[in-house]
């Protein structure tokens, strides 16, 4: 052997090693896994600040998250350091312009106030004592003052609403009523179940007050986890910094202002507002406004018949307001754009309307000229920018990646990304140089000891000309000539977009590779990412389409990929995915085991138990009272065709989702069972819709492991195979 042959070998043993000493994802590795988001780079370009979002446990069973805020070096190589500590839930930062203190929310016995942190040194303390929360600081450009954010319920707002009281016969809401009674001092308050009417109804009203009973009276009863029987209207503040008077309400009324943000003269305030003359419940837009900080005099700024328009923000030379853009027409599909308008009034110009994508986030750079945004596409989420005046846009980062949170300031950027080898860091990128460097070790150090296993992209051809792009995961361990049990795993939505960029699914995916099976994900006609025609591709048709779309996937994926074993077929997914598990188990008997979560079965019923009930007139066109849609719903509704269903089926919920609602899930559970299907029901407590994203931590993992023990049950793994990997 010659030199240079033994020296490649040599080279080579270590890395075989360390390949062999790699052990596959665990559940409990979801307990390691750190995410860093709403990044602020400081005034100056020198540091950023970021917050840090970690799971913890203790007793050993009871799991909850902390919040940090931590401060990295952009100039220097050191690494990040923790500027707030303890079972805290701190968000939000924000610099002073002469980046000496940090404003942020901190949020303790459910009520979140604005703490100041000086980097200098001591203490962080709140400088507002809310009686209903605040939010959302925003320094003044002379650093004298905070805006902030406060949501003030109904009953506590002076004056009349603007839009028609919704309950006939009466005039005020109980609780607003007896509020303005304890109010009047002269006035004698008499409570009785026994008095007069208006006695009576200030005893009912007592009562109310204190939410035994709720009494609702209006359309969106349902919020996320129970019901919200009171409107809350959004309004602004302003603190004023070394002082402690108390902070100066700017907008009142039953009207929100929201998404303010300073005029870089300090003299006007923006934000997007809307004046009511319907329920707020059923009003879906909003318009501009601007507010004058000194007189509190606010107004109308700009509407733009055929679309709602939100977010807006200030150019840094003040001549122009950057805004979100939606279109009115088509809901369901239409893609969210960005425009501008110049600052003194005039035409407004949408930026990407070329783009067909939907986007989000957009930040100025700092010499007004350009601005950046993210946008999903292709199942990845990259950041873009386009010329302020108009132009040409242009991918500035992300292939096979997905930027969570960006901020920019001169020619730094700094963004939060999410890689199949990583599933979360830090980075900073030069806009001039184009050099990158990783700010955080989040992950980077138990990742490292894991196998992980990286997707393999895949587009198909649908014969209406639609093109279908799909992902394949090996199972870790897998050798040639042996087959392998796959789970086909669906997303939700139905507009999601799932990709090698997606945080959500990283560590499931992972899970049930390490597991020894195989993954296959498509993107269906209805997903976002692939443009507005795609999007609209699901139209009265939730089912049959895009269910064909995701079956065909997996049919091209067992062509191509000959380790698939098609006798050992597993399928899930959650909320429109439950959905899509329950239709496809209905119309096709492949599947050896099924897991459908938190889904939607019977559209009507999901119009009125689910807070997210407007997906019904968006999607298909009317409501289950106008015969022609009531036809459409039925046809479309996995809980029609139950009798169909063999697959054995494990059905998940959350006890407090409104989103979707939980009586559909006992609906399929309880048919099934009177039908003598194999199921089972799994409910899970003080849990809403967003179980398998930001639940808590210990149901999280206890839910992808009832999946696969599930699936455990009637699968078939080769030998030697899964079994020695646990």
């Amino acid at each position: 052997m010659n030199k240079r042959n033994l020296f490649l070998v040599l080279a080579l043993v270590p890395v075989f090693l360390l390949a062999q000493t790699k052990k596959p994802i665990v559940a409990s590795d979801l307990m390691k896994i750190a995410t860093a988001n709403q990044i602020q780079i400081s005034p100056d370009g020198n540091k950023a600040v970021m917050v840090v979002t970690r799971k913890a446990v203790k007793n050993d069973n009871e799991y909850y998250y902390t919040r940090h805020l931590f401060l990295s070096d952009l100039v220097g190589k050191t690494e990040p350091t923790q500027l707030t500590f303890g079972d805290k839930n701190d968000s939000q930062p924000q610099w002073s312009p002469d980046g000496k203190l940090l404003a942020f929310v901190r949020t303790e016995s459910e009520k979140s106030q604005i703490w100041v942190l000086p980097l200098s040194g001591g203490e962080a303390h709140a400088i507002t004592k809310s009686d209903y929360g605040a939010g959302r600081p925003r320094w003044s450009p002379d650093g004298k003052k905070i805006l902030y954010s406060s949501a003030i319920p109904f009953y506590a707002i002076e004056g009349k609403t603007t839009w028609p009281y919704e309950r006939p016969g009466r005039t005020l809401g109980d609780e607003q009523n007896f509020k303005a009674m304890k109010a009047d001092e002269k006035k004698k308050i008499t409570t009785t179940q026994d008095g007069t009417l208006e006695e009576v109804r200030l005893w009912l009203a007592k009562n109310t007050s204190e939410g035994n009973p709720r009494v609702l009276t209006r359309q969106d009863l349902q919020g996320e986890h129970n019901l919200q029987p009171d409107e809350e209207f959004t309004h602004l503040f302003v603190k004023v910094m070394g002082t402690e008077d108390t902070a100066i309400q700017l907008t009142g009324g039953f009207q929100d202002f929201q998404n303010a943000e300073w005029s870089p003269d300090g003299k006007t305030i923006i934000c997007h507002s809307r004046i009511h003359k319907i329920h707020p419940d059923r009003e879906r837009d909003s318009d501009l406004w601007i507010i004058n900080a000194e007189t509190k005099a606010a107004k109308e700024f700009l509407t733009w018949p055929g679309y709602s328009i939100s977010a807006p923000c200030y150019s840094p030379d003040g001549t122009q307001i950057l805004f979100s853009v939606e279109s009115t027409q088509n809901r369901h599909a239409a893609q969210n754009q960005l425009a501008v308008i110049p600052s003194i009034g005039g035409k407004p110009q949408i930026l990407t309307s070329t783009f067909d994508r939907d986007v989000s986030g957009a930040v100025w750079s700092s010499d007004s000229k350009t601005i950046y945004f993210v946008a999903q596409a292709n199942g990845d989420i990259p950041i873009f920018s386009v010329p302020a005046k108009g132009g040409s846009i242009t991918k500035v980062i992300g292939n096979d990646s997905g930027v969570n949170d960006f901020d920019v300031v001169s020619d730094k950027m700094v963004y939060a990304l999410t890689e199949t080898k990583n599933p979360w860091e830090v980075y900073l990128f030069q806009t001039k140089d184009k050099s990158n460097r990783q700010l955080t070790q989040l992950n980077e150090g138990w990742i490292k000891d894991r196998l992980v296993i990286f997707p393999k992209e895949n587009w198909l051809d649908r014969p209406d000309g639609s093109k279908i792009q799909y992902w394949v995961m090996e199972p870790i361990g897998k050798k040639e000539g042996t087959k392998y049990p796959t789970i086909l795993n669906i997303h939700g939505g139905p507009s999601a977009m799932w990709g090698p960029g997606i945080f959500s699914m990283w560590h499931e995916y992972q899970l049930e590779n390490s597991w020894g099976y195989g993954v296959v994900y498509c993107n269906p006609r209805g997903s976002g990412g692939y443009g507005d025609k795609f999007k609209k591709g699901n139209f009265k048709d939730w089912g049959t389409s895009p269910a064909a779309d995701i079956l065909v996937s997996l049919d091209d994926a067992m062509k191509n990929n000959a380790w698939i074993d098609k006798d050992q077929l597993f399928v899930e997914g959650g909320s429109y995915a439950g959905y899509m598990v329950a239709w496809i188990i209905a119309h096709d008997n492949r599947f050896k085991a099924a897991n459908a979560q938190r889904g939607v079965y019977d559209l009507t019923t999901f119009m009125g138990e689910g807070n997210a009930w407007r997906l019904v007139p968006d999607h298909f066109g009317g409501y289950p009272w106008d015969k022609e849609t009531k036809t459409v719903l039925d046809s479309n509704s996995p809980y029609t065709f139950v009798d169909k269903i063999n697959t054995p089926l494990l059905i998940i919920h959350g006890d407090q989702d409104l989103r979707t609602g939980v009586i559909q899930s006992e609906m399929l559970y309880k048919s099934l069972k009177i039908l003598n299907k194999p199921v089972e029901y799994i409910r899970y407590p003080k849990e809403g819709h967003e179980l398998t994203r930001s639940g808590n931590p210990g149901r999280m993992m206890d839910h992808m492991l009832r999946v696969i023990e599930f699936f455990e049950r009637y699968a078939k793994h080769p030998e030697p195979g899964a079994a020695t990997l646990k």
